[in-house]
């Protein structure tokens, strides 16, 4: 079915109204408490092309489609209600493909705007390097106020991806443009960030504009060997997001956890899996990783380490919601 042809079977995402905390996910607003049990990192598709190149041309959405649904439809069963789809634009983004896919999984799923500066740089357009933050985040903003491209879809988050620090001067430049982004429109920032010191960089660009670091979400904070450095950046407010959670780091991605939660910092801590990924450009999409690992095997090693049930409530249903509900955060 051609892409205009299925937007105009289904209708728009409403654009009217939200709750008072809500997430805007690809099939319209939602009430943060509604979220439930939710993976805040994950992916169904990837192109890693380049932003001259990387296009929907490059892909049949429907195998991207029977690829991915079946992975999403077992993710279901497992309890998992929402399901943040990270992948930017000039990624593989792919709005309308999510709809479809939260449609017939049931699974809600939150798409994002902004851009990855991570990898070399790779997914950064040629017109961020020329326009401003201002323009940048103007870009953004009206995807948040009118849709994503034609589709009536709204972002639920900024997504932007840097390297390790110092930042780069395209690198800060898309952190500012994230952060005014976050003062027109309440969206949370979440960053794939390179290290520690790339985070507290990071913090130190939004307390500059006015910003608290509860607007931030540490994307792949597993990274930074120095536990101190995470606690440091929870204890300022900062979300920390242990995320690549698989069988060769379950070991380690406990032990992260259980330094947080023995720091008293659980409230401050998300976790999620960065599975998924039908690579554009690779035969079938390649090996889609599964999405259940973290409820299979995670939970019960937590759980054999000593987290309870309240435990596992705050950090897959709680610490989700609270973090991702659309508000504005002041300094």
């Amino acid at each position: 079915m051609k892409r205009r042809a299925f937007l105009a079977l289904t209708g728009a995402a409403a654009l009217g109204p939200a709750p008072a905390r809500a997430v805007h996910a690809v099939r319209g607003p939602i009430d943060a408490a509604a979220l439930g049990t939710t993976l805040v990192h994950e992916h169904v598709l990837v192109d890693f092309g380049g932003a001259e190149v990387a296009s929907r041309s490059r892909y049949d959405a429907e195998e991207a489609f029977r690829v991915a649904l079946p992975q999403l439809q077992e993710l279901r069963s497992r309890g998992c209600q929402t399901f943040f789809e990270c992948t930017p634009a000039y990624l593989g983004r792919d709005p309308l493909l999510l709809r479809r896919l939260s449609e017939a999984s049931g699974l809600q799923i939150v798409t994002n705007t902004g851009y990855y500066g991570a990898a070399r740089d790779i997914a950064i357009p040629k017109h961020a390097y020329a326009e401003t933050p201002k323009q940048l985040a103007a870009r953004w903003t009206a995807e948040f106020e009118r849709g994503i491209e034609d589709s009536g879809i709204r972002p639920g988050f900024v997504k932007l991806g840097v390297d390790a620090g110092p930042l780069s001067p395209i690198d800060r430049k898309l952190v500012e443009a994230g952060a005014l982004t976050h003062l027109a429109t309440g969206l949370t920032l979440a960053i794939h960030t390179g290290d520690g010191r790339a985070a507290l960089e990071i913090m130190g660009v939004l307390a500059g504009l006015g910003i608290a670091p509860e607007a931030y979400v540490w994307v792949h904070a597993q990274n930074e060997k120095d536990p101190a450095t995470r606690a440091w950046a929870a204890m300022q407010g900062a979300w920390v997001e242990l995320d690549g959670v698989s069988q060769s780091s379950l070991a380690t991605h406990v032990l992260a956890v259980l330094d947080l939660h023995r720091r008293d910092l659980l409230g401050r801590v998300l976790v999620s899996q960065d599975a998924g990924w039908y690579h554009v450009g690779e035969p079938g999409g390649g090996r889609y990783r599964p999405h259940v690992f973290l409820f299979d095997s995670f939970v019960p090693a937590l759980r054999a380490a000593g987290l309870g049930d309240a435990e596992i409530r705050t950090l897959l249903v709680e610490n989700p919601a609270e973090a991702f509900a659309i508000r504005h955060r002041p300094a």
